[in-house]
């Protein structure tokens, strides 16, 4: 019982911290690709990327944009993807 629980638990885990540092790559991709920012997919991205960002969204303010958001949304994906390293490492040891 207790391996399939962690098991659900570091699969969870996984994917939400894949999905949002997937939302902050996509966000970085679309505004620096050019994309349409009246488009509902590229706002909707916005939208979820900027909270996910927390307080790296205005770390760094050079003054090219598209440099802004590539480093402070980066930042932010390899935030999340360092949280899931660490939370997946703690879950695995419950097993």
């Amino acid at each position: 019982m207790r391996t399939r629980a962690v098991g659900i638990a570091t699969g969870v885990v996984s994917w939400v911290g894949l999905a949002l540092a997937v939302v902050l790559v996509v966000h970085v991709v679309l505004t620096v690709g050019g994309a349409n920012p009246g488009n509902p997919i590229t706002s909707t991205v916005k939208d979820v990327a900027e909270p996910v960002a927390l307080a790296f969204k205005d770390l760094f303010s050079p003054d090219d944009a598209k440099l802004r958001t590539i480093v402070n949304f980066g930042l932010a994906a390899l935030f999340w993807l360092a949280v899931r390293a660490i939370v997946l490492k703690l879950v695995r040891r419950l097993n």
